[in-house]
């Protein structure tokens, strides 16, 4: 079901991270059809160019360039490549990022650094290099994908969730220093969301404690009082809601997709 206008984003240039996975696809297609135009980034150079080709095939203005954001140069060629072929960056989603993790007794100090600087170091690199401008137009829309990780501890978790915890401490305190340049830092923060990355948390989840997939599965929908996993339609929904114009004072705020599951 449609829900915004498709000029809600018009004029705005979106730049999306983690667009070949399922969440910055979806939130990709959204932005689009709410009038934005868009910048793609991943690792997966087919699945991206596959999804410009699809958005171009709609009529929408779409940009793609393969980068890794952990790494600055390629962080730097991205936004030089950006703006050069679409212009000032609006708009901001992070929603690159990669999950999984051990107990503590089975944490190495490598796997937490690359959690640490995926999810959050990189997505604060790349932010640097867009807030200038949006500081020097007045005017900008930044968010965070973190995760109900960052909202709450779970066994087994540590290292994922100190990286989302980290990533609310940094959208809230850009919020704070950004306000006052009209430009906007919130978080969406999702619980089990039915995509690949999701489904593998579930398998895992499932191995640790000698279930089945569907065993764990099961379990995990009875903790739901909706009783069903967030879609990635519903993520991308409130990210767009988010990048709009609709609701200017709102920033610094972590919006949750829990299913009832985590309030706050």
């Amino acid at each position: 079901m449609a829900i915004f206008s498709e000029t809600a984003l018009d004029g705005m240039h979106v730049l999306i991270t983690g667009a070949s996975g399922d969440i910055g696809s979806q939130t990709a297609k959204i932005a689009a059809s709410m009038g934005a135009k868009i910048s793609l980034t991943g690792r997966n150079e087919e699945k991206l160019e596959q999804l410009a080709n699809e958005l171009k095939s709609n009529g929408m203005a779409v940009h793609f360039v393969k980068a890794d954001l952990s790494n600055q140069e390629e962080r730097e060629h991205l936004i030089r490549s950006c703006e050069k072929e679409v212009g000032f960056v609006s708009g901001l989603v992070n929603c690159a990022g990669i999950a999984g993790g051990e107990a503590l007794e089975e944490l190495g100090e490598e796997f937490v650094a690359n959690m640490l600087h995926v999810n959050v170091t990189s997505a604060m690199m790349l932010t640097k290099l867009v807030y200038p401008k949006m500081k020097e137009k007045g005017f900008g829309r930044i968010v965070n994908v973190s995760s109900l990780s960052g909202i709450r501890g779970t066994h087994g978790n540590s290292a994922y969730a100190a990286s989302k915890f980290a990533l609310r401490g940094f959208t809230q305190s850009l919020a704070v220093e950004a306000a006052p340049h009209r430009i906007t830092v919130n978080a969406v923060c999702p619980g089990y969301v039915d995509t690949k990355m999701g489904r593998s948390a579930i398998k895992r989840r499932a191995e640790e404690k000698g279930q089945t997939f569907e065993q764990k599965y099961e379990e995990v929908l009875k903790g739901l009082p909706s009783g069903r996993i967030t879609t990635p339609i519903e993520v991308a929904n409130t990210i767009g809601f988010l990048l709009t114009d609709a609701a200017p004072n709102l920033t610094g705020e972590s919006i949750l997709l829990s299913g009832g599951s985590v309030m706050k």
